[in-house]
């Protein structure tokens, strides 16, 4: 017991929908009357599963429900789970950014946390000058801090700009600063997002391999969010699924990447339909990959057809866009009506549209796939409606005496695109 590090009881995390704060005065009110009498948050019995697929029927959501796990001195945790699954809102509630509506989290010594690109950082002030703002932030002196400096900025790479204020450095830059500041600042616990993934090959093996060193070197404990499957499997001693905010399996790493991908293999579908699922802008019907199909060959094309509504009106040009990923979460290929000179995409409210997407001979290899629609106005820019891993399917086969190969990285496919009213 004593070499426990990080300990979760019945932690969950409720939020109320659509609104900000958590809800009416009369709410509120009624909370403060229940709590005065020594009775139960009234509020604390309702709220809907965090199913993000669905539309909700409650006012409130518990993005985590009745969490409880325990973290040992020197282990590497990893956390997996799709996109609103609750990871970062668990990393978040364990890192103290954010409080939990029910539970406690008993842990000892410092824990450091890299949650999102640029955490903690000041725009206006120099990389060095941010590494010394970190470290006071997480209890360092600043003559330890100084100890450390000359390694951090060599790690980060960002040498040449640690004078230069922070503001100026691109996202891939931060989250090496980050992450140098976090790593070296020797935590008791270091929280680790998926924010690794902005940064480029040679860096996140240098910082997979800090991990390693930090919890295997050091004895130090490394909780780490990813969807990179491999990381997973190479980098953690055990590990947890998240599933609509509940914990659904817990196991050795492998053990939990192996459920993981099984639920994905459930999840196959060549059509997926929806009563409403959307925004006020547009309403999308059905998703489909290959109707009729089972599986796809690996030499097949792959055939994409989307049914929506658009329920705004616009004078902007709508596009489409199509990303597939693999089972590490790895994109493999984009593709879109954004590719066009112009959109087959008609702005008018109210008339159920067809978007059809053949990418020809994309070659991907043997696995597990989904694909990602973003709906976007003047083909670029921030999208006004996101699916993530709105449908998933499966490529099954193989080419004997050729080379399959694929690389993380976006591709430009020969698409056929067609539009049916």
């Amino acid at each position: 017991m004593n070499d426990i590090i990080l300990k979760a009881e019945n932690i969950s995390k409720q939020y109320r929908l659509g609104l900000v704060g958590t809800g009416t005065i009369a709410h509120d009110l009624n909370r403060w009357w229940h709590l005065v009498r020594g009775k139960e948050d009234p509020y604390m019995t309702v709220g809907d599963v965090n199913d993000r697929s669905e539309a909700a029927d409650s006012d409130y959501v518990w993005a985590l429900k009745d969490i409880n796990f325990e973290v040992k001195r020197g282990e590497v945790l990893g956390i997996i789970g799709k996109n609103g699954a609750g990871k970062s809102t668990l990393l978040k509630i364990l890192s103290k950014v954010t409080g939990p509506t029910t539970g406690i989290i008993r842990s000892k010594g410092r824990i450091a946390s890299l949650l999102e690109v640029g955490t903690g950082f000041h725009g206006e002030l120099t990389g060095r000058e941010n590494i010394y703002l970190n470290g006071a932030i997480l209890g360092m002196t600043k003559a330890e801090i100084a100890s450390k400096i000359d390694e951090i900025v060599d790690f980060s790479g960002c040498t040449r700009y640690i004078d230069t204020p922070v503001k100026r450095y691109s996202s891939g830059m931060m989250v090496r600063l980050g992450f140098a500041v976090a790593a070296h600042l020797e935590p008791d616990i270091l929280i680790v997002d998926e924010v690794l993934a902005v940064g480029d090959i040679e860096f996140q093996k240098k910082a997979i391999g800090k991990m390693k060193d930090i919890s295997s070197g050091q004895g130090r404990t490394v909780l780490f969010v990813s969807h990179n499957m491999d990381s997973v499997r190479n980098l953690c001693t055990r590990g947890f699924v998240l599933e609509n905010g509940l914990i659904t399996f817990s196991g050795t790493q492998n053990e939990s990447v192996d459920y993981y991908l099984s639920l994905a293999r459930e999840n196959i579908s060549d059509v997926k339909s929806f009563e409403s699922l959307g925004n006020d802008f547009i309403s999308v019907h059905s998703v489909t990959v290959n109707e009729g199909k089972k599986y796809i060959g690996i030499e097949d094309d792959v055939d994409i057809t989307v049914e929506f509504t658009l329920l705004q009106p616009t004078s902007k040009r709508v596009d489409v866009a199509a990303a597939i990923s693999n089972e590490s979460d790895l994109l493999m290929l984009n593709t879109g009506t954004g590719l066009s000179s112009t959109s087959p995409i008609k702005n008018e409210v109210g008339l159920r549209q067809k978007l059809e997407m053949k990418i020809l001979s994309p070659n991907l290899n043997s696995g597990l796939y989904s694909v990602t629609l973003r709906f976007v106005e003047n083909r670029a820019g921030q999208a006004k409606l996101r699916l993530d891993e709105i449908i998933t399917f499966e490529v099954r086969g193989e080419k004997l005496g050729e080379a399959y190969i694929k690389t993380a990285g976006v591709i430009s496919p020969t698409s056929i695109i067609k539009m049916q009213p």
